[in-house]
């Protein structure tokens, strides 16, 4: 049985080590159909991405709905196995760890989840919700492991007296520091956020962000922001990485994305932002996307946002846009960046 141990506060983060390489990252689910499930296609999901995160950095993962954002965040924990390419943590390259070894690296990478309702067992009490990790990896005695719960709940926000209560006695944004809590317990390195404040009030949202980033500070947490809400991701992240149909389009510091996006479906996305002032607002180029997201089964030939795209020339048809660097840590796939 392992004693449990406290990370420092101000645990020495070295922001210029490598804690996550993504290297050509591809996740096909197959399309099985017929008595005998013979697969007949597959759903390119996430299709060859590559990006690598830093220590105390967060990335934050953009893109509209289906654009394979959770299904990467999900293969990089290894909750699910990629269909082809590398993943790196901590210069392990985990790709075809077997449960056993996954075991022993999981405890350093954890996961938010999107939905605050589903993500906890309602017949558990909350101590056994946060506390199951512990006992899963034998972490302390039953007196260490309750004492551990009790402090992360204070930690998130919550009373320790909350330890006997289930799930339904809590709101939404209760709930989600419940998880939050339970993702700390075996301190972690790095965390996925998967969209954890989509399902939240607007005015609870900010409360969890806040959160998000106090812990960050005091533990030197690495964070992988999943969302679709551009205002958030700016005020969360160091660097964003922009998705489209599985693929990354754009990656680079977050100021200099919104201030000299690259991409056209950047831009895009930039200019559907609201404003507070309707006088900025009507200043504002808004741009519209025609059609519809292409489908996954059958992507377009060629760049695929040029079903899409005002700027689309023949070249964007015919042939995929490389995945380079335009300026000092700004990458897109464009042959045309703005």
């Amino acid at each position: 049985m392992t004693v449990l141990k406290e990370r420092p506060l101000g645990t020495d983060v070295n922001y210029n080590k490598t804690i996550l390489e993504v290297k050509n990252v591809k996740k096909y689910f197959p399309i099985q159909k017929g008595l005998f499930g013979n697969s007949t296609g597959y759903v390119k999901a996430v299709d060859d991405v590559s990006f690598s995160v830093n220590e105390g950095e967060t990335l934050g993962i953009v893109g509209e709905s289906g654009c394979g954002k959770s299904t990467l965040g999900r293969n990089i924990i290894r909750l699910q196995k990629p269909t082809n390419g590398q993943i790196l943590y901590d210069n392990q390259d985990i790709t075809d760890y077997n449960e056993s070894k996954l075991r022993k690296v999981r405890k350093e990478m954890q996961i938010i989840f999107q939905d605050p309702y589903a993500s906890l067992n309602p017949k558990f009490k909350i101590g056994d919700i946060i506390g199951e990790p512990l006992r899963v990896h034998h972490q302390g005695t039953v007196k260490e492991r309750e004492d551990r719960v009790k402090w992360l709940l204070e930690k998130v926000g919550l009373e320790h007296h909350h330890i006997t209560r289930f799930p339904h006695e809590f709101s939404g944004g209760q709930r989600q520091r419940i998880g939050i809590a339970r993702a700390l317990a075996l301190n972690p390195k790095l965390i996925v956020c998967d969209e954890p404040i989509s399902a939240l009030d607007v005015s609870v949202q900010s409360q969890v962000i806040n959160l998000l980033q106090d812990l960050q500070d005091e533990f030197g947490l690495t964070y992988l922001f999943i969302a679709h809400d551009l205002s958030v991701v700016r005020h969360i992240s160091s660097r964003i990485a922009v998705m489209y149909l599985g693929k990354l389009v754009e990656l680079g510091n977050t100021e200099e994305i919104y201030h000299h996006p690259a991409h056209p479906y950047t831009r895009a996305l930039l200019s559907a932002i609201p404003v507070p002032n309707p006088l900025e607002q009507r200043k504002r180029e808004r741009i519209i996307l025609s059609g519809d997201v292409p489908s996954p089964i059958n992507p377009p030939q060629g760049c695929r946002f040029h079903t899409r795209c005002p700027m689309a020339t023949d070249r964007c048809r015919v042939e995929e846009p490389r995945f380079e660097q335009k300026a000092a840590g700004h990458w897109t796939s464009c042959h045309f960046p703005l």
